[in-house]
């Protein structure tokens, strides 16, 4: 079996890495925090990586995962850390901000299998998206939060447990992105 592509950047790429821009720096400022921990899962081509430490964030503090081995030695050559991990299987520590460009468009039978990896979300869209938030809450540091892409194509997705803030849309070809930033509440009873 062919060895999958590396996501290359495209306008959710660049859209993300744009916010990430103005976000990184306020959360530096905002915390006092010089040593924010940042993870990136998906890391793909690594440009979100470079980004935050364009932004800031201390190369040793930067972390990047993926479910593709080629992305884990891409960005390995890049000179960040990066580990294979499906979601957050193998990651340990706490992170201050946690990104995620996921997989978010629903299934289409017409896609090559070579791209679906980096592309297709589950049947609906969101099932990848639903499965990471239920496990990010447990890897954020107390004031941490969540960059996530979506589209208006994802369907399915279950944000309880989080507040959610719209930082940006952007409207493409057939399509609606949405960043947003997630923070989890825990209730009070």
């Amino acid at each position: 079996m062919p060895s999958p592509e590396i996501y290359s950047p495209a306008e959710d790429s660049f859209f993300l890495s744009d916010i990430l821009k103005k976000i990184i720096p306020e959360m530096s400022k905002k915390n006092k925090n010089k040593n924010l921990k940042f993870l990136e899962i998906g890391c793909g081509s690594g440009i979100q990586l470079q980004t935050a430490m364009e932004a800031g964030v201390k190369k040793e503090n930067i972390l990047g995962a993926d479910i593709n081995d080629n992305a884990v030695k891409h960005c390995k050559k890049l000179g960040f850390n990066s580990v294979y991990s499906n979601l957050f299987q193998n990651i340990k520590g706490n992170y201050d901000l946690i990104i995620f460009n996921p997989p978010y468009l629903p299934d289409d039978k017409r896609e090559p299998k070579s791209s679906k990896l980096a592309t297709t979300g589950g049947k609906k869209g969101g099932e990848i998206i639903n499965k990471f938030l239920k496990q990010a809450k447990g890897y954020l540091n107390k004031e941490g939060k969540i960059i996530l892409i979506i589209s208006s194509l994802t369907k399915g997705m279950n944000f309880s447990g989080y507040n959610v803030k719209i930082l940006g849309i952007k409207k493409i070809f057939f399509e609606e992105l949405k960043i947003i930033e997630l923070t989890p509440f825990f209730e009070v009873f």
